[in-house]
């Protein structure tokens, strides 16, 4: 599969043009969540119960911007996606370069649906704007004959 081709499994892009790269597709980051008080996981899935989150707020950098930004200090969040996908088959999704080489990233996934994603920052913090790409979805590997 061809990186262009992954705009048949995945829908809500910003500007298809800009997000398909020579090595896949990239997300783009709707919203950071910070977990305010822990959820439960047990053994049997009947206590299981989920973290309370806040959405982390956003400053203007400057009055002419068309979008705002996160100004995350060093630790754990939670990001949600514009896009979504939902497959039979397992995609990966790991964190741009472009990302990773400012601080932070989140783990590489193999997903059938895309949901929040747990998102990790550098001690000195991370300036990140509405919309940005900050995953790249890859195209599944061929089948082996």
């Amino acid at each position: 599969m061809r990186p262009s081709e992954l705009t048949t499994l995945v829908s809500g892009l910003l500007h298809e043009e800009t997000q398909i790269t020579d090595r896949g597709l990239d997300l783009t980051v709707n919203e950071v969540l910070r977990v305010e008080t822990p959820g439960r996981v047990d053994f049997g899935g009947d206590e299981l119960d989920g973290a309370n989150c806040s959405v982390h707020e956003k400053v203007w950098r400057d009055e002419d911007d068309e979008y705002q930004w996160w100004h995350l200090k060093g630790g754990q969040y939670l990001v949600e996606y514009n896009e979504t996908f939902s497959t039979d088959r397992a995609l990966r999704v790991q964190t741009r370069d472009a990302v990773r080489e400012r601080g932070a990233f989140h783990p590489t996934l193999e997903l059938t649906e895309l949901g929040r994603v747990p998102f990790a920052v550098a001690p000195g913090g991370l300036r990140l704007k509405e919309n940005a790409r900050i995953s790249t979805v890859l195209p599944p590997e061929a089948e082996s004959e």
